[in-house]
């Protein structure tokens, strides 16, 4: 399923919150870890003054030294995980995408903000690019007060949005793979609500006779249509999924059940087109994105 994961750090407390999640799924699945991180000199050249653009060349070169001896004792902290690092130069989007799309199996797990250093990220707008133009699977891990990077992250439920179509299923066989590997109980949720347009009847006026029948009738398709990917896992051998049907906005919904459910991780497949800056997400998958206090697996879907 996965190879490796490749984990963009820049010298920041808020980027190492990624971490304790990557030593939990390196561990668990048996996959080697790869330290990136990058040197950006169009964003060091902004950041300095033209009397210290002259010694441009020896700030660059302290601080790939910095880097290097920084990644190093992250490395350390991981126990019987084969673990390299790397220390790049260039754009930091581009590049953390260019490194894992040598292999699609790879998995970039990256916190969605934090700025620290002369090489800075400035990982929120990064981290948007990578999620915007990467071919590999991702995992943004939201920062969030206290910050915690030791350790392991508990892992035990993974929560699938599904709304009935092929791009939303995409993400199922990976999240077969991964309950299996790691044991994760799974839950599926749809939320259902009646369209906008299907206020206002033909005389231009409300209709609630008809609305209310409507809404049984969406909320027993969603239910039926849960039902039968409950069963379609269970043959493949997940014992533990169950369902959840909500009334409402789908985002609002996804994220709510999420924070009630502890330990948890948000799998979403999206539409997208390869490229830098040119994967338009679904909205449904960006806003989780942004506001889910939850990691959130986003796999691209095929084209």
């Amino acid at each position: 399923m996965f190879s490796k994961i490749v984990v963009p750090l820049d010298g920041s407390t808020a980027a190492e919150c990624a971490l304790p999640l990557v030593r939990a799924l390196a561990r668990r699945f048996a996959i080697a870890v790869e330290l990136l991180s990058v040197i950006d000199l169009r964003e060091i050249s902004r950041d300095i003054s033209a009397a210290e653009g002259l010694f441009l060349d020896q700030l660059v070169e302290y601080d790939s030294r910095h880097s290097a001896e920084y990644l190093g004792k992250i490395a350390k902290t991981f126990d019987a995980v084969k673990t390299t690092t790397r220390c790049a130069r260039g754009s930091a989007a581009e590049t953390i995408i260019e490194t894992a799309a040598a292999d699609k199996n790879c998995l970039i797990v990256m916190a969605t903000h934090g700025r620290s250093g002369l090489n800075r990220f400035l990982l929120g707008s990064v981290a948007e690019k990578v999620l915007r133009a990467s071919v590999n699977p991702l995992v943004l891990v939201k920062v969030t007060e206290p910050i915690v990077t030791d350790g392991e992250a508990p892992l035990t439920s993974i929560v699938v949005p599904l709304d009935g179509s092929d791009v939303a299923e995409g993400v199922l066989p990976t999240v077969t793979e991964m309950a299996r590997a790691l044991d994760l109980e799974v839950f599926l949720i749809r939320a259902y609500a009646i369209p906008y347009g299907a206020y206002s009847a033909g005389e231009g006026f409300y209709d609630p006779v008809h609305l209310e029948a409507f809404l049984t009738m969406l909320k027993q398709e969603t239910f039926d249509y849960l039902e039968r990917k409950v069963a379609e896992l269970q043959r493949k051998g997940i014992t533990k999924v169950s369902y959840v049907a909500k009334e409402g906005l789908s985002a609002d919904e996804i994220i709510k059940f999420a924070r009630e459910t502890p330990a948890n991780l948000v799998a979403m497949s999206s539409h997208g087109r390869s490229g830098i800056k040119r994967w338009v997400l679904g909205s449904v998958t960006e806003t989780v994105v942004r506001h889910s206090g939850d990691p959130v697996l986003v796999l691209r879907a095929a084209s």
